[in-house]
């Protein structure tokens, strides 16, 4: 930075890191049969399936709103997408029924409390965010030691949930921050999640929001905020689905890859007012917090 200048250099669209994925897919179809694919955005295809805008004929003919993600496969390339594609459509339907079973139990997901040893698999998903997406409008990755601290301090007055699939995989997190400092706000809350771009569309962040709501509503806090980077479609309808409503928003709030974004601002409220509002619970009982964690889990 040169004398006389203020603030960091900004982001250009040339510092947004490429991203191209390539997956084939089964689709489980109302019938019951499996349908194969391939796309380079499993979230918009699956919606795209659902709704019949896009989608492909068959899934549109055998109850499209009640197709399933059955099972996906990352692949290097469009070309190598196409080939594998191929070559499910050729498979016997006992061989997709045996990919489709073997996809099902090692992507099955368990929402747990997160520990600092977390970390590190925590700040590689966020970083993906950093460095591919505007969902937030940090410009440098974060370090595995700023996010074993930010664990730690989260868990000392709400949840920090991440969803871990059986094979290991960090599906996604979501946490909960103070909203201010002041202590006026201290029944208020912000909340944060992030999903891995594989999972994103299959219901990995309802899990996770729907067990971090319910553990803040325990606590006693009464306003659940979020701020949503414009344009985000899918984030907006996520959050409206979960009981937030948008109450504003900031025009050209952050520039990020060579563009102004839009912030928008969201709450939930999770109790209802009382006068006056008795003290949030910062840590609630192992028991309890077992009890919305296990019907999340469907335990």
């Amino acid at each position: 930075m040169t004398a006389g200048t203020f603030g960091p250099a900004a982001s250009l669209a040339a510092d947004r890191q490429p991203y191209t994925p390539a997956w084939v897919y089964l689709l489980r179809c109302a019938d019951g049969s499996l349908y194969a694919g391939w796309t380079n955005d499993l979230a918009r295809r699956l919606h795209a399936h659902r709704t019949g805008a896009g989608g492909a004929k068959y899934t549109k003919s055998h109850g499209k709103e009640a197709v399933q993600l059955a099972y996906a496969e990352a692949c290097p390339d469009k070309p190598a997408a196409l080939r594998r594609e191929a070559a499910l459509k050729k498979l016997p339907k006992a061989d997709k029924e045996a990919l489709a079973a073997d996809w099902a139990a090692r992507s099955r997901l368990t929402v747990r409390m997160a520990t600092p040893e977390d970390a590190a698999d925590v700040v590689a998903l966020y970083n993906w965010y950093v460095t591919h997406g505007t969902q937030t409008f940090q410009y440098e990755p974060s370090t595995g030691e700023e996010y074993r601290q930010n664990i730690a301090e989260v868990l000392e007055k709400a949840p920090f949930l991440v969803a871990c699939t059986a094979d290991g995989r960090l599906a996604g997190y979501a946490c909960a921050h103070p909203w201010h400092t002041r202590r006026a706000f201290a029944w208020d809350v912000e909340t944060t999640v992030y999903c891995a771009p594989d999972v994103v569309g299959q219901g990995t962040g309802r899990k996770l929001y729907t067990a971090l709501l319910e553990l803040l509503q325990r606590q006693g806090y009464y306003n659940a905020f979020a701020l949503i980077t414009r344009p985000n479609p899918q984030s907006d309808a996520f959050h409206r689905a979960l009981g937030f409503t948008r109450y504003g928003v900031e025009k050209n709030s952050g520039y990020k890859f060579g563009r102004w974004l839009d912030l928008g601002y969201w709450a939930c409220p999770l109790n209802p007012p009382a006068d006056p509002p008795a003290p949030v619970r910062q840590q609630l009982g192992a028991e309890e917090i077992a009890e919305v964690l296990g019907r999340v889990n469907g335990v």
